[in-house]
């Protein structure tokens, strides 16, 4: 059984945060994490997981919890063009695409908007960026566009059509990429007329 200090080197050495599980396979028992969180050493980020409580604040704070919680996942759509900066709607919860035969995650807050994704959908243009530590998943902004277009019916067509127009603005217009994400969603032929008329 490791002690406080020990406990603390180790949370350290994982960059700062540990998740219970993880704790438990280097040692430390879940009293001992309590005891930390209890005296302010440690924070807890969600459900099982902890920090370092000394710690610069999470700069973003609802996206690293669901990574934390679902390393698998990987955050699209609305979540994802947020980040990529190629949208100006603001949800009230995070998009993230799980395996078509995965269980839901069960997460109190903050709040998630589940897409199942094919196993070929789901592991096409993602990208890993490290956020206050934790490592997170996130579609490409062409993957994104493209799987924005194939779920137009569910979160609106003008979301994919404004993504579209802030991505042609940039320096970089990738068509081939676009039509290989399209083409991987399915969507290359219905999507095509639309990436023309931004040519």
């Amino acid at each position: 059984m490791r002690s406080d200090q020990q406990a603390i080197k180790i949370i350290e050495s994982s960059g700062g945060i540990i998740h219970t599980t993880s704790a438990m396979k280097k040692g430390i028992h879940p009293r001992t994490l309590y005891s930390l969180r209890d005296t302010g050493r440690v924070a807890t980020v969600s459900r099982g997981i902890f920090r370092l409580a000394d710690l610069p604040e999470l700069s973003q704070p609802d996206i690293a919890t669901v990574a934390a919680r679902v390393p698998r996942a990987v955050i699209c759509l609305v979540s994802a063009l947020s980040f990529h900066n190629l949208t100006t709607q603001r949800s009230s919860s995070i998009s993230i695409a799980i395996a078509s035969s995965a269980r839901s995650p069960r997460i109190d807050f903050p709040p998630l908007s589940v897409f199942r994704f094919s196993e070929k959908s789901l592991s096409a243009g993602v990208e890993e960026h490290l956020f206050d530590g934790i490592t997170v998943r996130i579609f490409s902004p062409e993957k994104t566009i493209a799987d924005c277009f194939k779920f137009r019916n569910k979160i609106g067509p003008d979301i994919f059509a404004e993504a579209l127009k802030l991505y042609r603005m940039r320096r970089r217009f990738d068509v081939d990429a676009l039509l290989k994400y399209a083409q991987v969603c399915r969507v290359e032929r219905l999507m095509i007329p639309y990436l023309e008329a931004y040519l």
